[in-house]
Parts: structure tokens; sequence; C-alpha cells
């Protein structure tokens, strides 16, 4: 399928897509986005979009398929419709490529069916460079922010007299600093003991993959800088480290986040099923569970978890999701059975839910006490901003050393299953006991306390005249001088 002819007449007629000949007038600078084709990605993108936009009054176009763009808007969790309204989508062809359903029994969590997406970005190059062209001939300066994985494809930044690329991390500082070294072969800063439980980087990228991200890894270096969607009072250590390897590249860098609001509009929720629910239950009482956007489970997986959290007796709203396809508008979304009569026996204490959830808002609310993820960094992020602690269980990718990072380093989570042993299948005792540490112990209460202490902190960080926003005031600066 062509990503370009997806999504329906009416949706498409409400999006502000930019048509250069007519709707582009002079700027003086123009911020362009272009993310890569995943969610936890386009998210974080359009999150950066969202508060350039409204809080600087730039003009700011968002790059990708009819279908991402679409996509990134429907799943805008927590952002104001507002805001969103501001943004120009741009609206690029993108080849066909199959989208196969998750492979939910495979022995590996990774994605891989995502890869003929992957494949296909690679060829967007030239949509891209003509968009840039056009743009810059009507600008002082454009700044071009971009995923890493996308360098391949804005690497004719550098032909541009009046452009300039910066490249949005959206993994953690900790990630990016442990991936510097393996890859230079520094040796990673951290105590004995902490050395010792880090987790290795075994497995957690797949070798059909290697040949993308090389396509990558050459045109990185045309980047002026670095944004990190994360806080110094979060990774302050890491992004110390990381602006001195930066310094010696001549690169400049900003920590400029959480980019998620910290405020959260409620309003825009108010008949979701999830945050009528939490309005029901006591304060802290209630675990969220959601593992992310690429993450399938076996049907044993499940039978487990379900059995594990029925046994805890603890409130809980459980997100049953499927990973994504490629293109998530395409194909019926695998049913996931759970052990028969499960939900009316705890329909009482725990919500079922198989739809998209507005998770800023279930991790703000009052009756969520904590959070079993996959630690996706978005989810690490959203988390940590809203002082929630994790009952941590990676995947793939940096999902390891996020949850090493949350339970090791900052002391906000516990461990569900080490990643030394992610072969192995998770008990339903074992979810049992971690579930209950967590929602009803007095260790689980002191790391409730720690996480609220720390997201309240870092939530002040973005306030004005706290380190994420003088970060963010530095960067826009910058880029307006």
């Amino acid at each position: 399928m062509t990503l370009a002819q997806s999504g329906d007449k009416e949706d498409r007629t409400e999006v502000r897509n930019s048509d250069l000949s007519t709707s582009m007038c002079s700027y003086d600078v123009v911020v362009v986005m272009v993310p890569f084709p995943v969610q936890g990605h386009l998210n974080q993108l359009l999150q950066l979009a969202c508060l350039i936009s409204s809080s600087y009054d730039l003009p700011v176009y968002y790059v990708g398929s009819a279908t991402l763009n679409r996509q990134a808007r429907v799943r805008a969790n927590a952002l104001n419709s507002s805001d969103i309204a501001k943004i120009h989508f741009h609206d690029i062809p993108t080849p066909e490529f199959a989208s196969p359903p998750p492979d939910f029994s495979g022995s590996s969590k990774y994605p891989l069916h995502h890869q003929p997406l992957w494949d296909a970005s690679l060829l967007l190059r030239e949509p891209i460079a003509s968009f840039l062209r056009d743009i810059s001939s009507k600008s002082r300066r454009i700044v071009v922010v971009h995923d890493y994985f996308m360098s391949y494809n804005v690497q004719d930044v550098s032909s541009l007299p009046n452009a300039e690329s910066y490249i949005c991390n959206c993994i953690s500082a900790f990630n990016l600093y442990c991936f510097a070294c393996l890859f230079s072969g520094m040796f990673v800063q951290l105590g004995e003991e902490l050395l010792k439980k880090l987790p290795s980087f075994e497995t957690v990228m797949p070798d059909e993959l290697r040949g993308f991200i090389d396509s990558q890894v050459q045109y990185k270096d045309i980047r002026s800088g670095d944004i990190h969607n994360t806080s110094k009072v979060i990774e302050g250590e890491f992004l110390d480290l990381l602006a001195q390897v930066a310094s010696k590249q001549n690169k400049k860098q900003w920590a400029v986040g959480p980019i998620l609001p910290t405020k959260i509009d409620r309003a825009s929720n108010r008949e979701n099923i999830c945050l009528e629910w939490l309005n029901k239950q006591p304060p802290r009482s209630v675990l969220y569970i959601s593992f992310g956007t690429t993450t399938s489970f076996s049907d044993r997986e499940i039978k487990e978890l379900a059995t594990g959290l029925e046994r805890s007796k603890q409130k809980f709203i459980w997100v049953l999701r499927d990973a994504d396809r490629g293109d998530i508008f395409a194909g019926e979304p695998r049913r996931i059975e759970l052990p028969e009569g499960f939900e009316e026996r705890v329909k009482e204490v725990g919500l079922v839910v198989r739809k998209w959830a507005p998770q800023p808002q279930i991790l703000a609310h009052s009756s969520t006490g904590g959070f079993m993820s996959h630690c996706g960094w978005n989810s690490c992020i959203e988390s940590i901003t809203m002082g929630v602690p994790i009952a941590a269980w990676p995947m793939h990718s940096d999902q390891p050393r996020n949850s090493f990072l949350v339970t090791e380093m900052l002391k906000t989570g516990l461990i569900v299953r080490e990643w030394e042993k992610r072969e192995e299948l998770v008990s339903a005792s074992t979810i049992e006991n971690i579930v209950s540490k967590l929602m009803a112990s007095e260790e689980g209460d002191v790391i409730r306390k720690r996480a609220e202490e720390l997201g309240e902190a870092v939530r002040r960080s973005t306030e004005k005249g706290g380190a994420s926003r003088i970060e963010l005031d530095a960067f826009i600066s910058h880029i307006t001088r």
C-alpha cells in the first residue's frame, strides 16, 4: 500500500498541509521537523514542534507521509489541539511497502515487521531535499530538526547556505552515552558495582538492521548540535559526559526535556473510559500496564500476566494491544484472548482497554500509583515527569538500559525480569510478587515517594528559571541569532 493514499477523506480536509506556491510566505527563521516513522519517535518530534511553535511563535513544519502525519495527529496524547493546529503538516509521497502483522510468537521482541517501512523511508531523500530547497528560498534561515535515523534523508542540508540541522535524540542521555562508549571503545564511567549490573548490548539490535543503521552514521556529523528530551535533573552526569564528547566534535547540545506538557489538560479527555474509571479509585491505588507500540506478547505470556495480576488483588488498568503494523490504518489488529472469565472476575478491581489510551493523562491522575512498562524512553520520561514508579520489563533496543537507569540509578522502580533472562517466561508468581511489592509494601512506598519527589523537581525544571527552560531558551536564541 502507498502511505500517501491512506487516510480518510474527512481527516485530510482538516489538515493544514503546506502548499508552498500559495500559503508559504516569507519568514525569518523556519523550523522543519523530520521524524522517524515509529510512534515513539513521531510523538517526540510533534511534542517538540508544538513546544517551539506555541512558546516562541516560530513557524514549524512537520514533514512525513500522509499516513504517518495522520498517525502523529490522532495519537497526540496530552497535546493541546490548538497547538497542533499551528503546525504545518507537509505530506510527502512514500513508495509502496509491505505492512505485515507482528510476530507475537517469535523469540525476539524486536519489531522486525517494521523493516519494510524503514527501508522505504530511505527513498525520501529527494522529496525532502526538494521541500527544503523551496522553503530555503523564502527564509533567512531554515533549522532542520531530525531524528538520528533520518540523517541520510536530510544530508542535502549541507548544500543550502542558509540551512543548519540538529538531531533530536529520542533516547535517554544515559543510553546515548553507553552507545557512544560502545562504538568508540571508551570506558563507561560507572561505579564498579553498577558496571557489573549494566545490561549487555547483546541482541538489542538485530543483524538485519545493520545496513540501515550504517546508512545513517556517515551523515550524522552534518548536524550542528544535539537536542535531548531529558533534564539535567534526571541525567545531569551523563549530559556532562556527552558534552565532553560534543565539545571535541565542535557540536552544541541542549537538554530541553521533558518536552511533553507537564500541566495536563484533562478537559480534552473528559469522556475517556480510563479517566472516568480512575476518578472512582483511591489515591495512588492503581497500577497502569502498557508495553508501548512495538511489543507483542504470546498467548502464554498474556495468560501468566493476567493470572499474576488477578492473584495480586491490586487495582489496575491494562492496555492490551498488539504491536503496531508499519501502517497502523491497514489490516485488522489481532484480538488478544484473555483467560476465560478473567474480565468478569476482576471487574471490581481492574479495567482492560483494547484501544489507544491517553497515557500521560493516566500517569498524571492522582489515582495512579505505579506503571508496569517496557521502558521505552517516551514511557520513562512521562512516568518520571508525573512522579510514578515503574515496574520495569524491557523488551529490546534502548529499553534494557532505560530500565537500569530507572531501577538502579534513579531508584524509582523495580525490575520485573533481568535482561539476561529475557528468553525465559515470566511466571504469574513473579508478576504477583512484583506488583504486590510496588503497590502494597513499605519498599514500594519508599520508591513511590522518591519518584514523586523526582517528578516534582523535573516539572519545576521546565518552568521559568528552571534548568530545562533555560536550555530551551538558549536553543531558540541560538537558532534565531
